[in-house]
């Protein structure tokens, strides 16, 4: 069967990063990085959730908040420069402040021109042990977007929004050419030799089944590193493991766990097309039986 006509093929990167305490040198080394994915041919670039520090939200305590930035400000013009330097367009999260008190975990997309695309507030917010984001971040108010670069649509999400499969749903229901999503996710110590391993084929296996049952590329960019908040806590090892996968979920390029890394692969909008024609799940989808999808659980009732 001949390739339907869609989108150009393009090549996207995820890079995956450790930070230190230095908001500078982490911020040069995802710069670094950048030029790295476009010395390898990508033209869309994702970086890890919150690149320019360490995981902050592993406890709480008010003195972070100091960390946070407007969007667009100062990173986001940094971005531009690069974007416009190296000729690629970039996904980044950033900690945005947005007033006194009221705070989001935002991704910023910036296209290969330099131009400041717009940005996605991350919607679902985790509390856990070592991941108290809803102590930080008010949940995105923005909805879900899909951003038109000059390479392509790029749905993006943000680390805990990959559980949810509505959340991806209505992003590629917006036209999206792939779905992105930067994360920081990984184990608590005592849990990695009881559940690490399947954790985090969990992880990677839903993310796979929104590919497939929405018939378009994922790309995951994780941190990578053990950090601790302080010497009470346990610390977190972030697992790595970024990847990209196809539209019927098939791997196309996968980080190690253990070290930083560059991926990239080739992203072909005409693939899902081909993809979306004989699995036409959005044909057969029954929308007229999905509307108690906006109560909390129905069994109650």
């Amino acid at each position: 069967m001949s390739r339907p006509e869609a989108g150009k093929p393009f090549s996207i990167a995820a890079v995956q990063l450790s930070t230190s305490d230095d908001r500078e040198e982490n911020f040069a080394k995802a710069e670094r990085a950048i030029d790295e994915a476009a010395s390898k041919g990508a033209r869309i670039v994702v970086l890890p959730e919150l690149f320019q520090t360490r995981y902050f939200c592993q406890r709480e305590d008010v003195d972070f908040f100091d960390l946070a930035e407007s969007v667009p400000g100062p990173s986001v013009e940094r971005l531009r420069e690069k974007a416009h330097a190296q000729n690629v367009a970039i996904v980044a999260s950033l900690f945005e402040r947005r007033a006194a008190g009221v705070y989001h975990n935002t991704a910023v997309v910036i296209d290969a021109d330099g131009a400041y695309l717009g940005k996605y507030r991350k919607t679902h917010i985790p509390d856990d042990p070592g991941y108290y984001e809803k102590f930080y971040f008010t949940p995105g108010d923005l909805g879900f977007q899909v951003f038109h670069t000059k390479y392509g649509a790029i749905g993006v999400l943000i680390c805990w929004d990959q559980w949810f499969p509505e959340a991806a749903r209505l992003t590629a229901m917006k036209g999206a050419d792939v779905l992105v999503y930067p994360t920081a996710i990984g184990w608590h110590p005592d849990e990695k030799e009881s559940h690490g391993a399947k954790q985090r084929e969990s992880w990677t296996i839903v993310q796979r089944g929104h590919a497939v049952a929405n018939g378009v590329p994922v790309v995951t960019a994780n941190r990578v590193g053990f950090e601790r908040a302080n010497e009470r806590e346990g610390g977190v090892e972030f697992w790595g493991s970024s990847f990209i996968v196809d539209a019927q979920g098939q791997p196309l390029a996968t980080a190690p766990e253990d070290d930083e890394a560059v991926i990239v692969a080739e992203i072909d909008p005409s693939a899902s097309e081909l993809q979306r024609r004989n699995w036409p799940f959005f044909r057969d989808r029954r929308v007229d039986l999905y509307g108690d999808l906006d109560e909390r659980f129905l069994s109650d009732r």
